[in-house]
Parts: structure tokens; C-alpha cells; sequence
């Protein structure tokens, strides 16, 4: 207390002048002292002038302990002996916290790679275990995922329902991509726009498609000619047939076939607003046992 009482009496205050009364009279003094330098510049009030700078930083250095203080008793002081510690805590949190909460996320972000890891690890070891895909197979079009009574189903549930309709095969693989023809919403256009990047990545074997996605995808030479492959005539009506020309085979040949009103669709968790016509892509290697899908499709008619 006697170091500051000496302060401000160099500055020549009170000691219970304010922030306010300190400031301005440092200004004074520093004003008047470059003007004793100008007129004696080999004069001792530099050095003077020193010992009240020291005493004006050592005033507001006591100013800002006492303003600590102060706040430190009004946030902390309801912890009494916990004050010291609830202090330091704060302190840790308000400086590190970014860097705890960084530390977190990577914490998390590192945990959920690791169990991503191991669920794929997990999935390809169950895939492995599985026999090989007989058919694998695209819904294209404005189809649902529901059953008969409009419970919400998953493409397990129609390989399943599939496999329970053709014991003769091991496996299928189904590709659900749901694509309305008019876009109404963001929605729908972003459901074309999915649509669009599975067409051009995915290569099933079969495709089955409502009318407008047969006609929207037919003329691209994604369909193969089953005039080529298979003879249906004995199963097929003509009005179920469904013809179209491309630009590599210009004469109108049959890309589709209706499956519609086959009692196996009823036992396949999938609703359509529209038809259901099963072509087969162009290039598959599993061509026969294609053929052999929509054969048992049409004689179930």
C-alpha cells in the first residue's frame, strides 16, 4: 500500500483519484515534460519523467488486480473454499475449450471409423459366406417398397420374396430406384437425378420398369433385343409386347415384356402405379437365367 500511495504522489494525486483523474494527469505531465526537453534537452526531466511513467503503470496495474479481484469474488465467491478451483476451471474451459471440443469430435470421428470399419469388414465376411448372384435385378420406376396391407419393406424383403418364388435359384440382388415421370417437387427432381447415376453405375441383369421409364430409358440401348434370345410367342400376347427401334437396330423389335397380372407379383412387397415390364440389360452375362425370370412370369399369367 505504501508503494502506491508513493505512486500517486509522484504523479502529485490523491490516492483515491480515479482511472479518469490518473489518465489525464499522466497526459499533462508527459506534455510538460517534452517541453522542458525541447527548451533543456540535456535537462533530468527524461529520467524524471521515467519515474512517473513506473508510477502510472504501477497505479493502473493495481487498478486492473483490484477490477480481478472483484470479478473473481462476484463469479466465484459463492464457492468460498471452491473458489480457487472453480477459478482455474473456468480459466482451463474459456482458453481450451476449442481445443477440448476439437479433441472430442476427433475422439468421435476416430470411433466411428473404426466401427464403420469393422461393419464393412463384417458385411464383405457375410457376402463372402453367400452363394453367388443368380440375377440381380433393378426396380425403375414410380414403384413402392410396401406390402398388400402398406407396411414399409426393404430390397431384403423382395430378395427374400423372390427367392420364395424361384427355389431354382440361389440369389438374388435387387436394386430399388424409385423415379416418377413428371417432377413436382425438389424431391422428385432429385429422384430423377439419383436415377440418372444409377443407370450409368449400376448393371443389373434385369431391369423391370413402369411404362414411362420403359420409354424414357428404352431408346438409349440400355434393353436388349429378346426377339434375339428367346422366343415368348407361345406366352406372349401381342398387346403385352413391347416394341420399340433404336438407333443401332432401326427395325421394331421387342425390348419389354408385360409381367403384369402374373400371380407372382402379389407375393412381392412392391406396389406400382402402372405396369410392370421386365426387359433384359444389354450385355448380361446371365442371359438364360433372365430368360427363365420372365418365362415363369408369363406362364403364371
Amino acid at each position: 500500500m505504501d508503494e502506491l500511495k508513493r505512486a500517486y504522489e509522484k504523479m502529485g494525486l490523491p490516492d483515491n483519484a480515479s482511472k479518469e483523474e490518473v489518465d489525464k494527469r499522466y497526459t499533462t505531465l508527459m506534455r510538460q515534460s517534452r517541453s522542458r526537453q525541447r527548451e533543456n534537452p540535456s535537462g533530468t526531466d527524461q529520467a524524471d519523467f521515467e519515474e512517473v511513467t513506473r508510477a502510472y503503470r504501477y497505479i493502473l496495474n493495481e487498478e486492473n488486480r483490484k477490477a480481478s479481484e472483484e470479478f473473481n469474488q462476484q463469479e466465484y465467491g459463492k464457492y468460498k473454499k471452491m473458489a480457487g478451483s472453480a477459478e482455474k476451471v473456468d480459466h482451463f474451459w474459456r482458453y481450451y475449450k476449442f481445443h477440448v471440443l476439437g479433441g472430442i469430435i476427433a475422439l468421435i470421428l476416430v470411433i466411428v471409423g473404426i466401427n464403420s470399419y469393422m461393419d464393412h469388414r463384417a458385411e464383405q465376411e457375410r457376402l463372402a459366406k453367400l452363394p453367388p448372384v443368380d440375377l440381380s435385378i433393378m426396380y425403375l420406376g414410380e414403384y413402392y417398397m410396401s406390402d398388400s396391407t402398406g407396411k414399409q419393406t426393404t430390397e431384403a424383403d423382395i430378395e427374400t420374396a423372390l427367392l420364395a418364388q424361384f427355389p431354382e435359384f440361389k440369389r438374388f440382388k435387387v436394386n430399388f430406384t424409385y423415379v416418377p415421370l413428371d417432377a413436382k417437387d425438389q424431391m422428385d427432381i432429385a429422384s430423377q437425378q439419383k436415377a440418372m447415376v444409377v443407370l450409368a453405375t449400376e448393371r443389373p441383369d434385369i431391369y423391370i420398369t413402369d411404362t414411362a421409364a420403359f420409354n424414357w430409358v428404352g431408346p438409349q440401348g440400355a434393353f436388349m433385343n429378346l426377339d434375339s434370345i428367346a422366343d415368348f410367342s407361345n406366352l406372349l400376347k401381342p398387346e403385352d409386347s413391347y416394341k420399340q427401334k433404336t438407333e443401332d437396330v432401326p427395325d421394331e423389335h421387342t425390348y419389354g415384356v408385360k409381367i403384369s397380372g402374373s400371380s407372382i407379383l402379389s407375393n412381392i412387397p412392391i406396389q406400382g402405379k402402372d405396369n410392370f415390364i421386365a426387359s433384359v440389360r444389354e450385355g448380361s452375362k446371365n442371359t438364360d437365367k433372365a430368360v427363365q425370370f420372365i418365362e415363369k412370369f408369363l406362364e403364371t399369367k
